[in-house]
């Protein structure tokens, strides 16, 4: 399927959007590879005059040899010339083409981190790395294909054939026709049968790199229930697949080319049998057939490489597809143009009339929902899967954007303020946290980069977190593997604590945080919890419900409502609360028998 119109615009905007950055940049590079061109097409003009020289003076060798050397000399100028002028705009492409990869990684990369929570959970984090890489290197090669290939070869092909033009009307007029038809025919040939067939490979590439990445990121899960082989299976199939459409993409591409060289043997021919015809008719001189000769060399070489760059742009058109998809798609959260930063004071939280539904589902998770956490409140959320308790501290975190009402943080509206300056006063501390494959140093300091490594040290105390971390071969240096799988879940947990303990924010989420724990580690932990969480709001959302007795006060969450609220002793004392059921049904092991 050729690129459509949609698809064109689409294109020279994200084009423009980085090439105009660097304006001074992108003219002098046109300037330098025009006069390159330009000097180009004259050397076939001087080469025909030094045969001139040599034939039209052949009885005085002295004269000849003179008139020859001049020539000559113009001749290896315009040669030289055209290779000093070449590779200054080489330089330039150089410095003008990295920038702007640089500019397409950080841009693509930032963007896809501000993607909501779900894009990230239903995408292959493989695939899209892919996508970003594989985008940035299609707009290198759609760059070059432009600026230092097609461009100037249609400035040869408009000069070199006016000159023959010019000088030899009929060889001309031969010349252009073929140069017209060559350019139509690789055109035509890329659009229509080329395009799909790259199209098709780069989906098939991106599959492949996403599977590759979810296989060898969950190595551990493919070992432990010996599915190496399974997965082998799975893979060969889908790399099986890539190589039959890339094979034939590339045949078919390769197979254009034999065509395209037929019509530049037809045009060689064409041009030197004119050139011939012309000379035996007393129409044209030895250097004349010269001239045509060198002209075939000079024209054909740049023909040579239009096909094989139209092929190669039409190719990294269909590339970059993925990588303009992420430039224009909007953020699904955005921060106001006059947002405020946000200015914590001691984490009162409000809900007033919240309404909220995912784009997926047609029915809201709440609706005109209100709730009222007082500052320094440790509040459990509590009920069954898809109550409502997840999305709740996703939106305090301003994750999603609500339909309607009003979410407030120290009597600041959550909508007005920045989203960065807000996620830098609420820690979490996920269920299963997730490390970078950095040091522990790095990991424990990740909220606040810069602090002293006394401060570091004291934070790992405090979460108990220490004496492990001295008992591995290099300490706080040691670098905990992807997502820190060198670690146990309960070193990952204690480790996520102290990063919680040090960033120090005054609103504390806790996604059951002692899960992971081993029993002897979890009475510690509680203790750490039990100052981390001193005179901070905190939201714990509550899968134990043993680990939330002492909680100032337990909701209840069904449907997206609040239908129960209190002390753990209140709530347990009602013997018809939908709590005390919960909890009844946890300690005796009844869960799913009702």
């Amino acid at each position: 399927m050729p690129v459509q119109p949609r698809s064109i615009k689409r294109l020279l905007s994200f084009s423009f959007h980085y090439w105009k950055r660097r304006p001074k940049s992108g003219i002098a590079l046109m300037i330098l590879m025009t006069l390159a061109t330009i000097l180009d097409s004259f050397v076939p003009v001087f080469a025909g005059r030094v045969v001139d020289a040599v034939v039209a003076n052949e009885g005085q060798p002295e004269i000849a040899i003179d008139m020859a050397l001049i020539n000559l000399f113009i001749f290896a100028g315009l040669l030289l010339a055209f290779d000093i002028v070449r590779w200054g705009s080489f330089i330039l492409w150089i410095r003008f083409a990295v920038r702007n990869l640089y500019d397409i990684l950080t841009d693509a990369t930032g963007k896809v981190q501000k993607f909501s929570s779900d894009w990230h959970a239903n995408t292959f984090a493989g695939g899209t790395v892919r996508k970003i890489t594989r985008g940035m290197w299609a707009f290198d090669t759609y760059g070059d294909t432009l600026f230092m290939g097609i461009y100037p070869a249609l400035l040869i092909l408009i000069s070199m054939n006016t000159i023959l033009l010019i000088h030899m009307p009929l060889v001309g007029l031969f010349s252009s026709f073929m140069a017209v038809l060559y350019c139509a025919f690789s055109i035509w040939t890329s659009l229509k049968i080329l395009a799909p067939g790259f199209r098709a490979s780069a989906a098939e590439d991106t599959r492949v790199g996403a599977q590759l990445a979810d296989m060898i990121t969950s190595n551990a899960t493919v070992k432990s229930f010996g599915a190496e082989s399974r997965e082998e299976d799975i893979f060969a199939d889908l790399a099986t697949q890539w190589r039959s459409v890339s094979q034939r993409a590339w045949m078919t591409a390769d197979f254009m080319n034999m065509v395209r060289g037929m019509l530049r043997t037809t045009m060689l021919a064409g041009m030197v049998g004119l050139s011939l015809y012309l000379w035996s008719r007393g129409q044209a001189t030895p250097g004349d057939i010269a001239f045509a000769l060198t002209s075939f060399f000079v024209i054909s070489g740049y023909m040579r490489d239009i096909g094989r760059q139209i092929a190669q742009l039409q190719r990294s058109v269909s590339e970059m597809e993925d990588i303009i998809h992420f430039h224009e798609r909007d953020d699904e959260v955005i921060d106001k143009k006059d947002a405020l930063r946000f200015k914590a004071v001691d984490g009162h939280i409000v809900f007033d009339n919240v309404s909220f539904s995912y784009d997926n589902q047609s029915d809201p998770i709440y609706e005109d929902f209100s709730l009222n956490i007082k500052s320094g409140e440790k509040v459990a959320l509590v009920g069954r899967s898809g109550a409502g308790k997840s999305t709740f501290v996703k939106l305090v975190q301003r994750l999603y954007d609500i339909q309607s009402g009003i979410i407030e943080i120290d009597g600041q509206n959550i909508a007005d303020v920045t989203q960065q300056s807000l996620r830098q006063e609420i820690a979490l501390v996920p269920q299963d946290p997730v490390l970078f494959h950095r040091s522990l140093a790095d990991n424990i300091a990740y909220g606040r980069p810069g602090v002293t490594m006394d401060e570091i040290i004291d934070a790992s105390k405090r979460a108990y977190a220490h004496d492990f971390i001295m008992g591995l071969p290099n300490g706080y240096n040691t670098l905990v593997g992807e997502r820190g799988i060198k670690l146990s879940g309960g070193e990952r947990q204690r480790v996520a604590i102290a990063r919680a303990i040090l960033f120090d924010a005054s609103i504390l989420i806790l996604d059951e945080a002692t899960s992971a724990l081993d029993s002897v580690s979890e009475d510690y932990i509680q203790k750490a919890l039990t100052d981390l969480t001193a005179d901070k709001t905190t939201i714990t959302i509550a899968h134990r419900l043993a680990t939330i007795r002492s909680v100032d006060r337990i909701l209840v969450f069904e449907d997206g409502r609040v239908i129960e609220q209190g002390a753990h002793e209140q709530l347990i004392a009602d013997e018809t609360s939908h709590y005390r059921k919960l909890y009844e049904m946890q300690t005796l092991g009844l869960i799913g028998k009702e």
